[in-house]
């Protein structure tokens, strides 16, 4: 098979490193038991394996007890957990038009079942969202939650944290981050940055495979679990467990994929988010630039305060077809349509076909890129129908 140009990371990162395979494997080898169930060596050994990631978690993310980061099956999950878990009937919450299908669906259902109020802050093109509107908003009324997409997985716009917990000093309300785009360029650093939840997820931006994720919960005590069930833990008992993190961890662990998270961690950590984030600007920047020289193309992103995604149209070619031949004739991943996340697509004008998405990698080169570019300057040229 010829090389496939990868650049759907956004969606999931690809290819990871070799250590992330290489433990996988060596883990259904070797001891594959269930961890915190049995006494025996293998289990212990398994355990063992979960709380060394865990605690690599609590370093990368910089908090003092690594219980407050719960395993889940992806960012989809931990956001659930809170939006379902803290949300009571009547309550006032603001987000913004970033957000991803995971907080809207959600968020529409409980409009139906609690009656839930919502708001949303405006979008700025520039910023991500209008921090002006933002503030009004805040004076209004302050909300029970606010839920933020750190950075947009349609333009790859990175919200200003650090202004948005500035507001968080000042009208304390409670905060939700989603860093499904930004878990693993981004240097977080709970034990100073007053996030009360983070939605992670492990096969982006932090290498691992499929079907993880992970919570970070600052104060477990205000926060419901979604699921109740076996954890190992006061089997006697015919509740849940209150303790971290059994509270929000029942049933069997996916083992596989928290193996392969803590290799992808270690592999972030050795390189350094920094230098991660800087190839990321790097590459982001070299594919824009290049693109402007392109007239029939559309850029809805830009190279200032980005996580890695490019999206563009072709005039009078739809994002799907424009996929199609990428992937046909030039071996090109890419991901068109409205990537989940319809709302900002309305406010970029973009609904309801969509985009083109690129979205890099720290193991992508500028070469693929320039391969890219050329393929994008043939469709041009020889596509206007």
């Amino acid at each position: 098979m010829n090389k496939i140009f990868y650049f759907d990371n956004a969606a999931t990162s690809f290819p990871k490193p070799q250590e992330v395979a290489a433990s996988i494997y060596e883990y259904i080898q070797k001891f594959a038991a269930n961890p915190g169930r049995s006494s025996h060596k293998l289990s212990i050994e398994s355990a063992k394996k979960v709380f060394e990631t865990r605690e690599n978690l609590a370093k990368i993310f910089n908090f003092e007890n690594s219980e407050h980061f719960i395993f889940t099956a992806n960012a989809t999950e931990s956001l659930n957990i809170v939006l379902n878990g803290y949300l009571n009937e009547n309550d006032y919450i603001l987000t913004t038009f970033l957000e991803h299908n995971s907080v809207l669906r959600p968020l529409n259902f409980l409009k139906k079942t609690k009656k839930i109020n919502i708001n949303f802050i405006e979008f700025c093109p520039q910023n991500g969202i209008d921090f002006d509107d933002f503030y009004e908003k805040l004076k209004d009324k302050t909300p029970k939650l606010v839920i933020i997409n750190h950075a947009s997985n349609v333009t790859g716009k990175i919200v200003n944290l650090n202004k948005i917990l500035d507001l968080k000093k000042e009208f304390k309300f409670k905060l939700l981050i989603d860093g499904a785009q930004t878990g693993g360029i981004y240097n977080y650093n709970l034990k100073e940055q007053d996030i009360d939840f983070l939605a992670l997820t492990g096969h982006k931006g932090l290498y691992g495979p499929q079907g993880i994720g992970v919570l970070f919960i600052r104060n477990p005590e205000i926060l419901n679990p979604l699921k109740f069930g076996g954890t190992g833990s006061l089997s006697e008992k015919d509740i849940q467990p209150e303790f971290l993190p059994d509270k929000f961890e029942s049933g069997t662990l996916n083992v596989v994929g928290i193996v392969g998270l803590n290799e992808g961690l270690n592999f972030i950590d050795k390189i350094r988010i920094s230098k991660i984030a800087e190839k990321k600007e790097k590459l982001t920047g070299f594919f824009i630039e290049n693109l402007k020289d392109i007239n029939e193309i559309k850029i809805y992103s830009d190279t200032k305060n980005n996580s890695g995604v490019v999206s563009i149209n072709i005039e009078k070619i739809s994002p799907s077809k424009i996929s199609q031949i990428l992937d046909k004739n030039f071996n090109i991943a890419t991901r068109p349509g409205l990537h989940c996340a319809p709302v900002i697509h309305k406010k970029l004008g973009t609904f309801p076909y969509g985009t083109v998405r690129f979205s890099f990698s720290f193991f992508n080169e500028i070469d693929e890129l320039e391969y890219a570019i050329n393929a994008l300057n043939y469709i041009t040229k020889n596509n206007k129908n």
